[in-house]
């Protein structure tokens, strides 16, 4: 006998956040494996921007024509951990009264699973949890996801949830759902296939301005400030062909025009993977807009794969350099070098990108690093032609530069994952303090205006 299934992703808490076509992927393509065996699923989505109960009351949040925007957001007491910063701490998403609501009327769900993201949000899952357990008491209540797969045992002591599931959750999930209710898994893909998973469930999204698209698991390079090998230990890929069908289904069948790429390395290899998909989109006569915010690997652009893209549609296009610190870059990953950068931009400028499109991430506040460093990159990628775009690092646990982070942050990372929180410059130091942030802040949003 199939189960009901109530999938949550909870607010946000911090001190900014913005919709970068944020969608749980992972939760909506468990949604679709469960579906896939018989359950019967439904979603809260405390992130809402489009929320009738909270539009009736407030107004919309600002929202872009390419499917990103502002969250609702109401500003709520700060941590202890985090009185040190000077800004309004907030929660992002619904009201926790239209949220109560929601539960409120899945009364009849045999379990909860909630997902979480960045481990210092921690509070907003806590909060969601909470509330669950007081309104559902008898319903066990699972919690997966990033915060939970870093920081599994801060979540097991703290979150309120009755299972923590770390790592991919498909299969203890599945499990999970046997020791309980007797369930046995009906469908399960092929574990090496990615083309083998269901679409994402993104029906269940309340209005569909933007599909994440999935090409990859996993990343062929191991930069030491990353964590995709702790979420996937290799580096597999999708058919192309079989994400021209993906992206031509939501398009068709939902309208959907943006598409949003999460993947880590949705360029290398281009001839293999990204070439072949824009051709085929191209063949298929149908019109996108491109979106890539994690940033994409450089040392891949060439002058075909530049115009291509540019003719294709992409809008948002953001690249990880990180540093043009040599040094640095060898003790990071070795993922690009200078040169790299500036032939990339050339070509990609050439192709039709202007200056402006072509986000640079520049890493600030990582261990050691000194302010001259973060300002020497910067004027290094205006040298080049682009827009530099600070970001500013978050210690993650399990990566290779954890150890050193731990050793260097003046709070205590280890044991309170809000001091992971990137406002917060958890590896400042006497050189880049907070105050060398906002000079170096200050000087591009000069730049930007002249």
């Amino acid at each position: 006998m199939s189960k009901k299934i109530l999938l949550i992703n909870p607010w946000i808490h911090d001190f900014a956040a913005y919709d970068f076509w944020l969608k749980p992927l992972g939760l909506l393509t468990l949604a679709s494996l469960l579906r896939r065996n018989n359950h019967q699923v439904d979603f809260i989505d405390c992130l809402d921007p489009y929320h009738p109960a909270m539009l009736a009351k407030t107004k919309k949040p600002h929202r872009r024509i390419y499917g990103d925007g502002k969250f609702f957001r109401e500003i709520i007491e700060k941590p202890a951990n985090l009185q040190i910063i000077s800004r309004n701490y907030c929660r992002y998403g619904i009201a926790p009264d239209i949220f109560r609501d929601e539960v409120s009327r899945q009364q009849d769900a045999d379990i909860v699973l909630v997902t979480s993201l960045m481990t210092y949000w921690y509070p907003g899952v806590i909060e969601a949890i909470r509330i669950i357990r007081e309104l559902m008491p008898r319903v066990p209540v699972v919690l997966g996801g990033k915060y939970a797969t870093l920081c599994y045992e801060h979540a097991i002591k703290f979150s309120g949830a009755d299972y923590v599931v770390r790592g991919a959750g498909e299969k203890q999930i599945f499990r999970l759902l046997d020791e309980l209710f007797g369930e046995k898994q009906l469908f399960e893909p092929d574990a090496d296939n990615l083309d083998a998973l269901p679409y994402p469930a993104l029906d269940l999204v309340r209005k569909l301005e933007q599909a994440p698209v999935m090409t990859s698991h996993g990343c062929p390079f191991t930069c030491s400030y990353c964590a995709s090998h702790i979420f996937h230990d290799k580096f597999q890929r999708r058919d192309p062909l079989k994400v021209a069908d993906e992206i031509e289904y939501w398009q068709k069948n939902f309208g959907v025009k943006n598409f949003t790429f999460y993947d880590d390395a949705l360029l290398v290899n281009s001839s293999k993977m990204i070439m072949v998909l824009l051709h085929e989109i191209k063949e298929r006569n149908l019109s996108c807009n491109f979106h890539c915010p994690n940033g994409l690997h450089l040392r891949e652009v060439n002058e075909e794969l530049a115009q291509l893209m540019f003719v294709s549609g992409f809008k948002t296009i953001r690249f990880g350099f990180e540093t043009s610190d040599l040094e640095r870059q060898i003790e990071t990953g070795g993922k690009v070098k200078n040169e790299e950068l500036k032939r990339a931009v050339q070509l990609l400028q050439a192709a039709g990108f202007k200056s402006g499109d072509i986000g640079i991430y520049l890493l600030c506040g990582l261990p050691g690093q000194t302010a001259a460093e973060v300002r020497n990159s910067i004027e290094f990628v205006w040298e080049c032609g682009a827009k530099p775009i600070l970001a500013e690092y978050s210690p993650i646990p399990g990566t290779k530069m954890w150890d050193e982070a731990v050793a260097l942050s003046p709070f205590d990372i280890q044991n309170e994952p809000l001091y992971h929180n990137n406002s917060l410059l958890p590896c400042r130091n006497n050189d880049f303090s907070v105050a060398v942030y906002e000079q170096l802040k200050k000087m591009l949003q000069k730049n930007r205006l002249e």
